[in-house]
């Protein structure tokens, strides 16, 4: 049987690191099920955990939530649960997904169905006597050997305050610093996704080594103040610039050796402030794209499809219908107009499909939430950016690193683009490296698609913990 997905849509189960509050509904009070259930679904040979946590209120009622320790995803919502004698029903609208299963007599396991994108997977939810735990080695711990404060800083031209961690070496002194900036997607200031928290490790590593280091939580995260939803890179690249000014204000900081360390989008947003600001000395790109982003969206979902054991068939009907998509886009500016028209696609590529059973048709749901996501002002602006525009005119000092695994983030052709834009600005002093076996995340990784990065331990590299140290020694700590 041929694996079959729509093009933005994957059939795992995909969930945000959002947490929203729970919803407690109807419930037997003769069958007590508070506690941690744990089972597994098997998707496209991929196994995934899925966690049902079960409490009670003042009132008595039952609270339920759902884990994905596989996908680094906790406290997931539910929007409606029903307990009969024997039975529960559960459902989740935010991931559209629910479950139906029968309690067995002693209350030790719920054997059942989970559903979710026009497909059930056998479940069988068993009591846990602990709660399942990611083993996270890097993660720091304190006693930590340096100095750590929560600051805010505002974004004058937003009108709001970010939250941050400042961390910096435990002797008095002025220390150069690293302002590190996230990945796209809401991100606290860990930068934690799939239960890692990158950004943590790096800050931790970098300071033992005597840099400052800024981490901040993303507009509307954390205790970020503004609204996520409708800001662009450009935006984003208004709160980098606002913790730029912040640190040239602190009088413990090196003011002529401050530079950025951008991941993902964030590898975008760094060059853009750069562009216009010659006071930044060096600058660190992790699997920054840099080709246009149609361009890099294409490549990802084919790359990924690929690792998933999609067919080849169906990856080029997924391209075709991408590409009618973003060209809808391109030549729609109203929301409206454009929304009806990708609709039209998504239902005809339904319907060119309706004879396969191997192929999972998309709800009505699914297609609101995808048109809702295409026509944001962030996929609107990112389809068209292109950063090599702003990246030939950095001439700070810079290293560019990617895995070669990262199929979000091609390797070899975005690190090919990156020389080329400082060969085109006349800056010769940078350093492009690939390192093997790493995925987006630069965890070494076996196939680097996403559904490995909640099951690989390692958060980052040594390897790229090492690159980044030896270049910064040269380049800044040394000078």
């Amino acid at each position: 049987m041929n694996k079959k997905t729509t093009i933005l849509w994957s059939v795992l189960i995909t969930i945000s690191a959002l947490v929203l509050p729970s919803m407690m509904l109807a419930q037997d009070k003769g069958v007590d099920l508070r506690g941690s259930w744990m089972g597994s679904i098997k998707v496209q040979g991929t196994e995934l955990r899925l966690v049902m946590q079960v409490s009670a209120n003042e009132t008595d009622s039952m609270i339920v939530t759902f884990d994905s320790p596989d996908q680094g995803a906790k406290g997931i919502p539910t929007s409606k649960v029903i307990l009969r004698k024997d039975s529960i029903f559960v459902t989740s609208k935010k991931i559209g997904g629910n479950f139906t299963g029968k309690i067995n007599a002693d209350h030790s396991s719920i054997a059942g169905l989970w559903k979710q994108g026009g497909m059930s997977f056998p479940l069988i939810l068993n009591r846990q006597e602990k709660s399942v735990i990611l083993n996270r080695p890097q993660e720091p711990k304190p006693p930590f050997p340096y100095r750590s404060e929560d600051v805010s800083f505002t974004n004058a031209s937003g009108g709001f305050d970010l939250a941050g961690t400042l961390t910096l070496p435990d002797q008095p002194g002025r220390y150069p610093a690293a302002i590190m900036i996230s990945g796209s997607g809401p991100q606290n200031r860990d930068e934690e996704l799939a239960g890692h928290k990158p950004f943590m490790v790096l800050a931790d590593y970098l300071t033992r080594r005597g840099m400052a280091v800024l981490r901040y939580d993303d507009r509307g995260v954390g205790r970020s103040g503004g609204s996520f939803n409708n800001a662009t890179t450009t935006d984003f690249a208004t709160d980098a610039e606002a913790a730029l000014n912040f640190l040239k204000r602190r009088k413990d900081i090196d003011t002529t050796r401050i530079g950025f360390i951008g991941h993902s989008e964030g590898g975008i947003v760094a060059p853009i402030v750069a562009s216009h600001r010659p006071d930044l000395a060096f600058m660190i790109l992790m699997a920054a794209p840099v080709l246009p982003g149609e361009q890099i969206l294409i490549m990802q979902s084919e790359l990924i499809s690929k690792a998933e054991g999609i067919d080849e068939k169906t990856i080029k009907t997924n391209e075709k219908l991408s590409r009618n998509i973003y060209a809808v886009l391109k030549k729609t500016n109203d929301n409206e107009k454009a929304g009806q028209k990708i609709r039209a696609l998504f239902i005809a590529a339904d319907k060119k499909t309706a004879s396969d059973t191997a192929y999972h048709r998309m709800t009505e749901e699914q297609i609101s939430a995808q048109v809702e996501t295409l026509t944001s002002p962030w996929f609107r602006s990112f389809l068209i950016l292109d950063p090599e525009e702003f990246l030939s005119q950095v001439k700070c000092p810079l290293l560019a690193v990617n895995g070669s695994l990262d199929l979000q983030v091609p390797s070899r052709e975005n690190l090919q683009a990156i020389e080329k834009a400082m060969i085109f600005g006349g800056n010769a002093n940078y350093m492009v490296e690939e390192l093997p076996g790493l995925n987006h995340l630069f965890q070494t990784a076996v196939t680097g698609s996403p559904t490995e990065y909640a099951k690989i331990e390692e958060t980052i590299s040594p390897a790229l913990l090492e690159i980044i140290g030896g270049w910064l020694k040269t380049n800044i700590l040394d000078q």
